[in-house]
């Protein structure tokens, strides 16, 4: 199974790695079937992603993904970070190999989880946000 150089350097060089002790928000997603589990952490200023961590238990291609994640939400309104796919981590990493695709590229949906954490604890709306567990039971998302 051959990865991408930016796969190789996400997983030797994670950024944003560590948890974050005042986050506004905390998504946990987990795949007991794979072992890969992710926490991603949130802070938020004026609808804006201000900073963001992450704790990653997995596979290389896991801890890559949390990565590139991360990279792709900072900066971002709390909106724009809802947009962002399993997919989209993926193409930005210059692809996973497919058997990857599906238990080790979670970070996305916890991220989301994190977002929606991020709104419960502010009394905010959370209507349309999907948030998946990441158990791989083939739900589609």
């Amino acid at each position: 199974m051959a990865y991408s150089e930016k796969v190789m350097d996400h997983f030797m060089n994670p950024r944003n790695v560590g948890v974050m002790p005042d986050a506004d928000g905390v998504g946990e997603v987990g795949n007991a079937k794979c072992g890969d589990i992710m926490k991603i952490f949130i802070k938020v200023k004026d609808n804006i992603i201000t900073d963001i961590s992450f704790q990653t238990f997995g596979c290389g291609a896991a801890i890559a993904t949390s990565s590139m994640a991360t990279e792709l939400a900072k900066g971002k309104s709390v909106e724009e970070a809802l947009e962002l796919t399993n997919l989209a981590v993926a193409e930005a990493l210059d692809g996973l190999p497919p058997i990857k695709m599906h238990c080790s590229n979670l970070a996305a949906d916890g991220l989301r989880a994190a977002i929606y954490d991020y709104k419960v604890k502010n009394g905010m709306s959370t209507e349309g946000i999907e948030v998946c567990s990441g158990c791989c039971h083939d739900c589609g998302h």
